[in-house]
């Protein structure tokens, strides 16, 4: 697919702000595999609803597409940040408009608050890239079993 990212195939990936933490990730959610080692979690973005997010670790940004984006603006849990260029995994490059996100849910137990998201045309599936999985450092990325372990997720949507 034109728009879509670098997957980088890891056993597992652990990202956290302080190398020497100590802190250990408490938040396990299940992935699905969709051919292709390509791994999905159940999402939710406040303002949309129930999505399906792609986890992609060598993406930089989270995204979202034209429609969705639509949908958030309506509903005023989208805000304009910036424009950027970014270099996609056939080495073109693309100016893309990043929104931050009011909130989105990562497999129905860890809510994060204000996550860029980069806007890609059409109807491309929404990914699950480093500006929302930063929040959740340290995490880990297992392909056996295929699940995240997120740490600093909220149970609930705080207000």
């Amino acid at each position: 697919m034109k728009y879509m990212l670098v997957i980088l195939s890891l056993l597992f990936v652990s990202i956290g702000s302080n190398i020497a933490s100590t802190k250990k990730p408490t938040t396990s959610v299940s992935m699905q595999t969709h051919g292709a080692s390509t791994y999905y979690v159940k999402g939710e973005i406040l303002g949309l609803g129930s999505v399906d997010l792609m986890v992609d670790t060598g993406s930089g940004y989270s995204t979202i597409n034209e429609q969705t984006l639509s949908v958030l603006k309506e509903n005023g849990t989208a805000r304009y940040v910036k424009d950027l260029v970014g270099i996609l995994a056939n080495g073109e490059k693309m100016r893309v408009a990043v929104y931050r996100l009011s909130a989105i849910n990562i497999g129905g137990q860890c809510w994060l608050h204000d996550v860029d998201a980069a806007v890609f045309p059409g109807k491309t599936r929404q990914i699950l890239g480093l500006s929302a999985l930063r929040k959740t450092s340290p995490f880990m990325f297992s392909m056996e079993p295929p699940e995240l372990r997120l740490s600093n997720c909220k149970a609930q949507l705080d207000s």
